[in-house]
C-alpha cells in the first residue's frame, strides 16, 4: 500500500528531473527512508535499492541539476490535495540535527531544542501543516549563522551562493508563512512558540494580512491596552477574579492530555468591530506559578476554548519531528552541502507526507466502517409526528 501511494507522490515531481537515473534514484531515496532499516546512510539505502553503491543515490543529492524547491511545490499540493482543510493551522518551529566536524553546511555549536542543550549541530526552520485528518511538513529552510554568512569563501566551498545573505529564524518563518500565502494553501490559523511570537513585527505582519494567529510569547512582553501602550503582559492576570479561569486540555501530549487553568484579557480597545485581540495565560495546575503567555488575533466571536485549541496545536509539529526523524530519515543524511540539505530533506518530508496521507484515509475507513448507515426512513420525518 505504501509503495503504491510512494509512486503516486514520486509522480507529482518526477518531470522536474531531466534524466531517468536521477528519478529512479529519488524513488528508491524515497522508499529507502519509509523502509524498517536500523541505520539510513548511503551504504543501506543503496542496498535496500539493490544499488552496488551509494554513488547513484550521492549524485542524485550532491551532482545532478534539480531543483528542490520545486519538487516542495509539488509535494505542497500533494498534501493539499489530500488533507486540505480552510481551518488548518500553519505551525513554525526549528529543530536541530547533531553534526560532527566544521564542514556541514550551517554547523556551529548553538542551542539544539532536540538536545536541550547547546551542541555542534544544524538548525533547520520549518513549516507544519495541521488539520483534524493529519499533520506534516510543507516547507523547510537551513538556519546559517554568522559564522557562515560572514565568510563567504566558507560558504562557497559548501555550496552557498553568494546571494544566500544571513536570515534571522523569524525572518524564515515571514518567509515560508508569505509563501503558503501566496500559494493559497488553505488554512484559518498561524501559531509558534515564543521564539517566534514574541517577534511584534511579525504579528503586526499577520494582523495587516488579516491572518488569525495564537503565538505564544514571554512574560516580559508588552500590549497596548486602555490603561498603557507598553502594558507587561504578566500584570494583567494576578488580580484577574478566580471564576475567570477555566481548567481546560489544551490536546495529547506525550504523558497523556495536557490539563491547564486559562484565561484571557482583552488588549488593543482600538480594532475592527469584527476582530479581538487577547493575551492568554496557560497556568499549571500543580505549580500555579508556572504561567506562560499567548497574544490573540481573531474574529470576535472567537471562544477561548477555540483558542486554547490553537494554542494546544503546536504540539503536531513536535509530532511530525518525532514521526518524520523516527519512521522517514529526516535526520538520517551525509550530505554536507547546502543544496543536499534541502533536497534530502524535500524528499524525507515527501515520504513523511505519504505516511500521513495513507493514515487519514485509514482513520476515514475505520470511521466508515464504525459509523452506522442512516437508512432514508430514519432519516425522514415521521407520518404521526
Amino acid at each position: 500500500m505504501w509503495a503504491s501511494e510512494l509512486d503516486a507522490v514520486h509522480g507529482r515531481f518526477v518531470h522536474r528531473f531531466s534524466r531517468s537515473e536521477p528519478r529512479e534514484s529519488a524513488l528508491a531515496y524515497m522508499r529507502g527512508l519509509i523502509a524498517p532499516l536500523q541505520r539510513k546512510n548511503g551504504w543501506t539505502l543503496a542496498e535496500e535499492a539493490g544499488h552496488g553503491g551509494p554513488d547513484r543515490i550521492q549524485r542524485m543529492l550532491n551532482r545532478i541539476e534539480w531543483d528542490a524547491d520545486e519538487v516542495l511545490d509539488d509535494v505542497r499540493r500533494y498534501v493539499v490535495d489530500h488533507l486540505g482543510d480552510r481551518e488548518a493551522v500553519l505551525i513554525v518551529d526549528d529543530t536541530g540535527f547533531l553534526k560532527k566536524g566544521t564542514r556541514s553546511a550551517g554547523v556551529q555549536r548553538q542551542y539544539s531544542g532536540t538536545a536541550g542543550r547547546t551542541e555542534n549541530c544544524q538548525v533547520g526552520v520549518f513549516l507544519a501543516y495541521a488539520t483534524g485528518r493529519g499533520r506534516t511538513l510543507i516547507d523547510r529552510r537551513l538556519y546559517l549563522p554568522t559564522s557562515w554568512t560572514d565568510d563567504r569563501e566558507r560558504c562557497r566551498r559548501a555550496g552557498i551562493g553568494d546571494e544566500v545573505a544571513f536570515e534571522t529564524k523569524v525572518a524564515m518563518a515571514k518567509a515560508m508563512v508569505r509563501k503558503a500565502i501566496a500559494d493559497r494553501i488553505p488554512f484559518r490559523w498561524v501559531t509558534a512558540d515564543a521564539a517566534y511570537g514574541f517577534s511584534k513585527g511579525w504579528r503586526f505582519e499577520l494582523e495587516q494580512a488579516d491572518v488569525f494567529h495564537v503565538m505564544a510569547t514571554t512574560r516580559h512582553d508588552t500590549v497596548v491596552t486602555r490603561w498603557a501602550l507598553d502594558h507587561p503582559v504578566h500584570d494583567l492576570f494576578p488580580n484577574l477574579p478566580r471564576q475567570k479561569w477555566k481548567r481546560r486540555s489544551c490536546g495529547e501530549g506525550a504523558h497523556g492530555r495536557r490539563i491547564y487553568d486559562w484565561a484571557r484579557v482583552e488588549v488593543r480597545p482600538w480594532h475592527r468591530e469584527d476582530r479581538r485581540h487577547w493575551v492568554i495565560a496557560r497556568r499549571s495546575v500543580s505549580r500555579p506559578e508556572e504561567i506562560s503567555y499567548y497574544v490573540a488575533y481573531c474574529p470576535a466571536d472567537t471562544t477561548l476554548d477555540q483558542l486554547i485549541r490553537i494554542a494546544g496545536s503546536r504540539w503536531a509539529v513536535e509530532e511530525c519531528f518525532q514521526t518524520a526523524k523516527q519512521e522517514c530519515g529526516l535526520d538520517d543524511y551525509q550530505v554536507r552541502r547546502y543544496p543536499g540539505w534541502h533536497r534530502h530533506m524535500t524528499l524525507a518530508m515527501a515520504a513523511h507526507a505519504c505516511l500521513t496521507v495513507l493514515r487519514a484515509r485509514q482513520m476515514d475507513t475505520e470511521k466508515a466502517e464504525t459509523d452506522p448507515p442512516r437508512s432514508s426512513t430514519s432519516a425522514s420525518p415521521r407520518s404521526d409526528a
